[in-house]
């Protein structure tokens, strides 16, 4: 009764009205998502986070005649290594000499006085400091430092698995309030841009959903192939640009498959749950975009529902340019 009687009300809106109400659900739904990325900022700024409680040292003292590592744990050096050291997890403190290369992923490099290093330094997720106004390093120093999520490769490299298994802190969720954000954009700017090839595609994808990831697996298997087998034949030169090449292709079919998967499923959670705004189409690109984000952060399922994400997005990608009766568009005749 109420979706007849709002179907009689659309029918006597004009047309401008409509495209008005549109465009002002547009506005409230992008305002909510932005104040509910600030909100969970805020909580994750004001929470207090933990400090590495119950850390385990690893001390190397003496003569260490090979490389010294660290797995989850910080190492110590206070006498001599004649390779390197290098900790997962963990920092990396050297009080003695280093005759190799130190890196650590997830933690810190710190060079206390006095102490030598004779390699280059790496250090991804941390920062490498020193005492020492100018390090004792061997006479061409090299330094590779990435300091940002260094708490969350310091977790990674602990405990691997937890991977598969992301834990719902405020940081995390304030991360997929900003890809549904981020998506959100691009959905809108994608269907804008192309709406007739972006609904072929959804209408492809209802359709022929099989045929679609199997073309997909079989565009991912030939690119892979095409591209070891330029790596083993050609010239260097030429083999950088084939994978560019294909990197490109694979990047502009994900972006194209994720539009065209959020509209289809928004469309299908619109008919199917909320028959009242069936019409709205930003409404539809925030429902699918949701569904694929909450999907993704599932523990242990979002490998494969990637997975299967990139071979249905090649698939679409790959037959773009056909209808949805697998015909290339008939093309006017010429006199």
């Amino acid at each position: 009764m109420i979706t007849s009687s709002l179907q009689t009300i659309e029918s006597y809106l004009p047309a401008a009205v409509y495209k008005r109400l549109n465009v002002i659900d547009l506005g409230r739904i992008t305002t909510l998502l932005v104040w509910l990325l600030v909100f969970v900022g805020a909580v994750h700024a004001q929470s207090n986070a933990s400090e590495n409680p119950g850390e385990r040292e690893v001390v190397f003292s003496g003569v260490n005649d090979g490389d010294v590592f660290g797995m989850g744990n910080t190492i110590r050096i206070t006498g001599t290594v004649k390779k390197g050291a290098m900790a997962f997890g963990g920092d990396v403190v050297v009080a003695g000499t280093v005759e190799g290369d130190v890196a650590t992923i997830g933690g810190s490099v710190v060079q206390l006085a006095g102490a030598k290093i004779g390699g280059d330094v790496i250090v991804i997720g941390g920062t490498y400091t020193h005492i020492d106004g100018v390090p004792q390093r061997s006479s061409n120093p090299t330094t590779i430092m990435y300091a940002g999520y260094q708490q969350e490769l310091r977790n990674l490299m602990r405990s691997p698995t937890g991977l598969l298994r992301p834990s719902w802190s405020p940081g995390y969720l304030g991360i997929r309030l900003l890809a549904i954000l981020f998506w959100f954009i691009v959905s809108l700017a994608l269907t804008a841009a192309m709406p007739r090839t972006v609904s072929r595609g959804a209408a492809r994808l209802q359709l022929t959903s099989l045929r679609v990831a199997l073309i997909g697996v079989t565009g991912g298997v030939v690119i892979f192939g095409l591209v070891m087998g330029c790596l083993w034949v050609l010239p260097q030169t030429i083999s950088v640009l084939v994978g560019a090449m294909a990197l490109i292709l694979m990047l502009v079919a994900w972006l194209f498959g994720r539009v065209v998967l959020a509209v289809a499923t928004g469309k299908w959670l619109q008919r199917k749950y909320i028959p009242i705004a069936r019409h709205s189409e930003s409404v539809a690109l925030l429902l699918g975009t949701t569904f694929w984000v909450i999907l993704t952060s599932l523990p242990y399922v979002w490998p494969v529902v990637v997975t299967m994400m990139i071979v249905i997005s090649l698939g679409l990608a790959l037959t773009a340019r056909y209808r949805v009766g697998w015909r290339p568009p008939e093309t006017s005749p010429t006199f």
